[in-house]
């Protein structure tokens, strides 16, 4: 129900407003006399007992509006900002407790394996660094192992997509991967949804996939259709080649990581691999992608239920007080007058 432009919690209170006019009834205090002309007429006390009464039914008025409830309801507006939409696609197989290291440092793994360095906590640090620095984005979130969940849909909501980001880190990995799966998972979070700006696809991963024919087919049309840019955070292995080294060996060529990047080069949209191999390479592909992806969007911002209840209690507070104060002075003026 809207009443005074606002909303009301508890619409039916309203309907004890006709008790506002109680004070306009109260009983008849004059005093009889042999002659009316011997009364003489006051025109300031006829306007103080006017007021004093109109004082009142504004307390009973504000009393009943205050336990009305009135609010503003939740709005969403629009307006124009500068960043893009962009789902984030973790990996959460096992390989991902591994801590970043170069070839080369296959001891220092076996001894750090599972601990605060691991390749998803660190990912899951500039992560957050990255929706940090992002007031705009609207973000979504895709969790993968064997399976994709949509953890997230696209929100603009910071604090559900940071409390997404921290449970992803949660727990131990699993033994399987299934990318193809994330990869339509994100491109449907879009189909859903009206076009509002620049769409991305943050994939992070520590290894590729072979795919099948339909998922690749299946793959490029979503991606062409709903125009994503595609970003790879490649967070490679201990003993694995950069993405982009070409090597004399046809095995690397074929290893699925090759495969993978050759396949989403192949797709008609942006795309671009960051070879991660140490914390600042990392630190430096999301600055990349922040710097890449700052284009005008259209934001939908949300403004959150405003309660308006109180105004009306001050009002009826303030009007209460006054009213105590004339009934005080009233009660001493009788009393001066008869000393």
């Amino acid at each position: 129900m809207t009443l005074l432009g606002l909303q009301w919690a508890s619409p039916m209170m309203l309907l004890l407003l006709p008790l506002l006019l109680l004070p306009w009834f109260t009983h008849n205090q004059d005093k009889t006399v042999a002659w009316s002309h011997f009364v003489p007429v006051d025109p300031l006390s006829n306007l103080i007992g006017l007021t004093f009464k109109t004082l009142a039914s504004v307390v009973i008025a504000s009393l009943i509006l205050t336990l009305a409830g009135p609010y503003i309801p939740e709005q969403t507006i629009e307006r124009v900002g500068n960043g893009a939409e962009v789902v984030i696609l973790v990996d959460r197989s096992r390989s991902m407790d591994d801590p970043f290291s170069t070839r080369g440092k296959a001891l220092a793994v076996n001894r750090t394996v599972g601990k605060g360095d691991s390749k998803r906590r660190l990912a899951k640090k500039y992560l957050m660094e990255f929706v940090d620095k992002r007031p705009d984005d609207r973000f979504g979130f895709v969790l993968f192992s064997d399976k994709a969940l949509d953890l997230l849909p696209l929100t603009y909501n910071k604090d559900s997509i940071r409390a997404t980001i921290n449970a992803s880190a949660l727990g131990k990995g699993l033994s399987e991967t299934n990318i193809a799966k994330a990869m339509i998972k994100a491109a449907e979070m879009y189909e859903k949804e009206s076009y509002h700006g620049s769409r991305t696809v943050l994939l992070v991963s520590d290894g590729g996939q072979e795919f099948s024919a339909e998922d690749k087919k299946t793959i490029a049309e979503l991606y062409k259709r709903e125009t994503l840019t595609l970003y790879w955070i490649y967070m490679r292995s201990t003993t694995g080649l950069s993405i982009e080294e070409e090597s004399g060996d046809d095995s690397w060529s074929k290893t699925p990581e090759k495969r993978l990047h050759k396949f989403f080069k192949s797709l008609d949209i942006p795309y671009r691999v960051f070879d991660i191999e140490s914390v600042k390479s990392f630190s430096e592909a999301i600055d990349t992608i922040d710097k890449q992806q700052d284009q005008t969007l259209i934001v939908e911002e949300i403004i959150p239920r405003v309660t308006k209840t109180e105004p009306f209690f001050w009002l009826a507070i303030m009007t209460m007080l006054i009213l105590v104060l004339a009934q005080f002075y009233t009660a001493w003026g009788v009393r001066k007058a008869h000393e």
